[in-house]
């Protein structure tokens, strides 16, 4: 797992897909996580500040002591760290747009169990534009081929699977979300391309320093698998670069 950044309060890494952060409920038989690794990699217990969803890859920040945790935390829930993902999604969505839909949480049948019921939807913005369009010699339902665009996604919000479910809400799911997806288009990128994973990256964060004040933008480059899905689909040229 590659370092991105690190000083001496917080560390930032590039997590694979299929990786969980931290050991969880959700597969009591996985040992290997991000925050073990990272702190096998450096020598320091390390403390995460956000999430990222275990299919989900990209940038993952952990801080290297409880205040400094603290101190990020504070950021990410006042809403000074700016998120930037990439992602492929079947259909041709607009060209850009703002999609503003609350989202009711979705507790985990294991780690949420005990987490009250009813809650009321909560505040979910996700900025959108669309980067390319691919047509693609795969029949559907409907038509001879099918159509998928890979977009950039900056969530203004931090709602558990946010971006994916704001996707399905437009009728363009991420591919490869085995969750809130299409399950017959993600069976066809597995036959056709070999690509079984979610097609989610966390491409950036930009944050202030905690200690500096700094603006501090880390990039997590995308992984072989990623790209070179982009590739096959002539869009190697149009992944955002670095801010």
């Amino acid at each position: 797992m590659e370092i991105l950044f690190l000083d001496d309060y917080l560390v930032a890494v590039n997590k694979p897909a299929g990786l969980l952060v931290h050991r969880s409920a959700v597969d009591r038989r996985e040992t290997a996580s991000a925050l073990q690794s990272t702190r096998n990699r450096i020598g320091r217990r390390v403390y995460p500040v956000h999430r990222l969803d275990r299919p989900t890859s990209g940038v993952l920040l952990f801080a290297l002591s409880p205040e400094m945790a603290t101190l990020l935390g504070t950021a990410f829930a006042g809403r000074t760290v700016a998120k930037r993902y990439v992602a492929v999604v079947r259909g041709m969505v607009p060209e850009g747009g703002t999609i503003d839909y609350p989202l009711i949480e979705e507790p985990d049948r294991m780690t949420d169990r005990l987490a009250r019921s009813g809650k009321v939807a909560q505040e979910a913005v996700t900025a959108y534009r669309r980067l390319a369009v691919a047509e693609l010699p795969l029949p559907s339902v409907r038509h001879a081929t099918s159509r998928y665009s890979l977009v950039e996604a900056l969530p203004l919000t931090g709602r558990k699977h946010q971006i994916r479910r704001h996707f399905k809400h437009l009728r363009h799911p991420i591919i490869g979300d085995t969750t809130h997806g299409d399950g017959s288009h993600n069976h066809r990128f597995r036959e056709e391309y070999d690509c079984s994973r979610l097609l989610l990256h966390a491409l950036d964060l930009t944050i202030p320093h905690p200690v500096t004040g700094q603006r501090l933008t880390v990039t997590a480059p995308l992984d072989e698998e990623f790209t070179m899905l982009l590739v096959r689909m002539g869009w190697q040229d149009v992944v955002p670069t670095a801010r």
